[in-house]
């Protein structure tokens, strides 16, 4: 054991997962000792390959990835979002990533690696979702205990005042799976949400990418090169090329890395009605008031909406400043 945080990481990987990964792994307070995959921007398999090949890159080969849910409770994969982060989910340099030196692990899904790891590490072990929920949910129904075990649960999902991302309401992470999200919000565990509302007040521009770009090491060229597919989504929101942290905000937040943050603390729960327009969308049941503890009987959430102005500038200094393997070819600018 070190004085790093273990962190057990679920995702669906794509462009903002990758850069998610990459400043977890370059963080000196951090150690990531298990990741998950789940079927959300690609499928739970292609996350796991995109995974496995960005280890690779990074140098990693004692992180155990497991394969998780192919599906959402009661339904099935939509198939992705290739339209935001590519058809191989990394914006196209699945062609130029190493190859990955290792397989998923074969005696476990992701829902068994959370309940070994939850384990193996007890009250240490921070747990971050940043794709959709069903992997919690179905550790859960293994082991209700899961949830008594680990230290918390950060949720990269949801709105609360700010627009949905797939429909006027709801955000995709829990939109995809509302059942679940829905089975996490419930348990006793001590849930922290990132939401839109603050994930899409923090950005990467041009002059990140182009530092991405520069840099020596395979990883920053990698995610700079990912970056142009993600900027070319997000050009019509922001008006010019750029994106929203959305993974790696919640990647900060586990670590207590967004500076002064700004909480509102509550019980919440996702809408699971299809034939509703609030299909998918957070509610606050009720709010934490002063000396209110009349809530439900499980702890309380908390939603992070407010982070200092410099975490985009920490997150990429953070990747930057970590000494990564250095590309044996060129990577792709984009």
């Amino acid at each position: 054991m070190t004085d790093a945080i273990p962190v057990y990481l679920d995702c669906d990987t794509g462009i903002d997962d990758a850069v998610a990964l990459a400043y977890l792994i370059a963080h000196p307070g951090v150690r990531v000792v298990g990741i998950g995959t789940v079927s959300g921007n690609v499928s739970a398999e292609r996350a796991a390959s995109n995974t496995l090949a960005l280890l690779a890159a990074a140098g990693v080969d004692d992180v155990p990835v497991a394969v998780g849910a192919a599906d959402p409770l009661g339904g099935s994969f939509h198939g992705g979002a290739p339209r935001v982060h590519g058809e191989d989910g990394v914006g196209g340099v699945g062609g130029i990533l190493p190859s990955a030196t290792r397989q998923p692990e074969t005696a476990t899904d992701a829902a068994g690696l959370l309940i070994r790891l939850a384990a193996d590490y007890g009250a240490e072990l921070r747990v971050l979702a940043v794709g959709p929920l069903t992997n919690f949910a179905v550790a859960l129904r293994r082991d209700a205990s899961v949830a008594s075990r680990v230290h918390s649960v950060t949720v990269m999902g949801g709105a609360l005042d700010a627009p949905g991302n797939v429909s006027l309401v709801a955000e995709a992470n829990l939109r995809n799976d509302p059942a679940a999200a829905a089975e996490v919000l419930a348990a006793p565990w001590p849930v922290t949400l990132v939401p839109l509302d603050v994930t899409t007040q923090h950005t990467f521009g041009e002059a990140h990418r182009a530092e991405l770009l520069a840099a020596p090491g395979q990883v920053p060229r990698l995610l700079g090169a990912m970056l142009d597919t993600y900027f070319g989504f997000y050009t019509a929101r922001y008006g010019e090329r750029r994106c929203a942290l959305h993974d790696p905000l919640a990647a900060a937040a586990v670590v207590g890395d967004v500076g002064e943050p700004a909480w509102r603390r509550g019980w919440f729960d996702v809408v699971d009605d299809h034939a509703h327009a609030d299909h998918g969308r957070v509610i606050e049941l009720e709010p934490v008031l002063p000396h209110d503890h009349d809530g439900p009987s499980r702890p309380a959430s908390r939603a992070l909406m407010g982070a200092d102005a410099a975490v985009a500038d920490r997150i990429l200094r953070r990747i930057l400043q970590h000494d990564w393997p250095v590309a044996a070819t060129g990577s792709r600018e984009g």
